[in-house]
């Protein structure tokens, strides 16, 4: 019995990307895909186990940005002319997004004197993974390039994982502070 949940047609270890033939798993771009999706799980797991609301709001219309970044890169070096649906793409306005939500929560927050350590309360322990991942596949977005300089990548894609690794720092501090919680921080720095 076919189930949709696999074809087999990847057990040789190549994939495909829109407009392309076979590649590699271990392409640059499909790495970079598999990072973002990799982000947009653990996103979904902040979601899951934070309680406030307008981080929700946030953190969902993220995951659907992050949905139009992983179809814009796996359309970056294919012919993608004849798709029959069109591939929105990341803009300034979706950098700009995050950079109004991480000025909303900063002016909320007491102001940041020391290093913090990832942890605290459970959704900003989630918040800080989500961002650590973030910075990772915003380095396989770059690395794209570097290895494949035939392939051209909208340069909004990493300035927004770069200001929503920054967003996500910001959203855990937030957490922790609404929810009561010293942030941790490291020893040396005492």
């Amino acid at each position: 019995m076919k189930t949709p949940y696999y074809t087999g047609k990847g057990d040789d270890g190549t994939t495909h990307l829109l407009g392309s033939g076979p590649v590699k798993k271990t392409n640059p771009t499909v790495v970079a895909i598999g990072d973002i999706d990799e982000l947009n799980s653990f996103i979904g797991l902040a979601i899951a186990n934070t309680s406030d609301e307008r981080i929700n709001n946030a953190l969902q219309l993220v995951q659907d940005r992050l949905y139009t970044i992983g179809a814009e890169l796996a359309g970056a070096d294919g012919n993608t002319a004849n798709l029959k649906t069109k591939i929105n793409t990341i803009s300034s306005v979706n950098v700009k997004e995050l950079e109004d939500a991480i000025e909303e929560l900063d002016s909320e927050l007491p102001k940041l004197k020391e290093f913090v350590l990832p942890g605290g309360s459970l959704s900003s322990a989630n918040l800080h993974v989500a961002r650590a991942i973030a910075r990772r596949a915003e380095r396989s977005v770059v690395r794209i390039t570097e290895k494949q300089p035939h392939v051209r990548i909208n340069h909004y894609i990493s300035a927004y994982l770069n200001r929503l690794s920054s967003y996500l720092f910001a959203a855990a501090r937030y957490m922790n502070n609404k929810e009561g919680i010293d942030e941790p921080h490291p020893t040396y720095t005492r």
